[in-house]
Parts: structure tokens; sequence; C-alpha cells
């Protein structure tokens, strides 16, 4: 694949997650508290998809393997809300096994091996440990998110959801500067200042 399609995969990817974020963003700041609309998820469940695949063929593991994490809490969330069973069913299987079928795809075409994935020449493995935990930590908010929705029996943002995201982006942000990744540094510099806010919103929300 070529570098161009590769990148524009990647960028489509970021600019998806940023616009889920703008979206909520503006909406909360009219509703004057924080909201969580089925387009966040949707949004979410299709960025997930292309930067998944972006991250298979830069064969970059710290992508998979933070997108892996979400991607069914994603789905989980469009469930909580009542809009999973709108999409076609057809297409509710493929998406629940889409990683799956990646993995298969590329193990079986021999188009790379279990070491592979932790040896990875243009990244050494201290930066790959760095990377992979900066996707964990980023995207254990969505975890939290997750077991706080479930409790509640309903899809919600919670503060400790903005804090995990600002501590996670940050370390990706160091891992996208070491690795010269412009996908990953534009997606996540612009987060910033919407996590801060959202929380700000949430505060004004809570005290009220």
């Amino acid at each position: 694949m070529s570098s161009l399609i590769l990148y524009s995969l990647g960028f489509s990817a970021q600019i998806l997650f940023s616009g889920r974020m703008i979206f909520q963003w503006v909406l909360s700041e009219k509703s004057k508290k924080l909201v969580t609309p089925a387009l966040f998820w949707y949004l979410s469940l299709l960025a997930s998809f292309l930067l998944f695949v972006y991250g298979y063929f830069r064969n970059d593991f710290a992508i998979m393997f933070g997108q892996t994490l979400t991607y069914f809490i994603y789905i989980r969330n469009l469930q909580l809300q009542g809009e999973w069973n709108r999409i076609p069913k057809l297409m509710r299987w493929f998406l629940w096994i889409f990683p799956l079928l990646i993995v298969f795809y590329g193990f079986n075409n021999h188009a790379y091996d279990a070491r592979q994935l932790f040896r990875n020449e243009n990244i050494p493995i201290w930066l790959l440990i760095l990377g992979s935990f900066a996707q964990f930590l980023f995207n254990l908010r969505f975890f939290y998110q997750w077991i706080y929705s479930e409790k509640r029996k309903i899809s919600r943002l919670p503060m400790g959801f903005w804090v995990l995201s600002l501590l996670g982006s940050g370390l990706i942000l160091v891992y996208a500067i070491l690795r010269k990744d412009p996908v990953l540094l534009v997606g996540h510099g612009f987060g910033f200042f919407i996590y801060i806010r959202n929380m700000h919103i949430l505060k004004y929300e809570t005290e009220g």
C-alpha cells in the first residue's frame, strides 16, 4: 500500500475521532451540561475500524492493540443507547468479527508472524512498550466509562473518562514524536482543549 493511501486512511480515522469530540463538545456547550450523543459512538466505531486497518498495514502493534481494547466498548455503548439493532444484521456480524478476520488474514497469508508484532525493526522494544502502555492508559478511559455506564444502565462520559483522556493522550503524543507519526501527533494534539473544556463543563454541571 502506498504511503499516500496509508496516511489518508490514518488521517481519515483521526478526523472522525476528532469529529466525534467536536460534535459532543458543541452539543454539551449548547446544553450547558455533558451529553453523549449516539453519533459519538457511531463515529468512534468507524474511526476505530479505519485506524485498526492503518495499524495493520503499518505493522504497528501499539495502534492495533489500542483499537482492539475499545472497539467492542463502542459497540456496547451503541447497545446501551438502543442504536445497535438499527444497523443491518449482516453488518453487525461483520463488525463483531472484523478484528479477528484481520489477524487471521495476516497470519494465514504470512503477512507477519507473532514475533514481528513485537519486533518491528523501525520501533525499538522500549518505544513499543511505551506506545502500548500509552494506548492502554488512553483506552482505559473507555473501560472506566463502560463500567460506569453498566452500573447505571446509561451511556455517559464521567469525569474519570476525561482525566484518563488527558494522561493517556499526553503519553501518546510523546510516542508520536519519537515515532515520527503525523497521524497520532495531529489526532492527539487536537484533543487537549476539548478534554479540559469537558472537564470544566462537567464540574460546573455537578456544582450547579
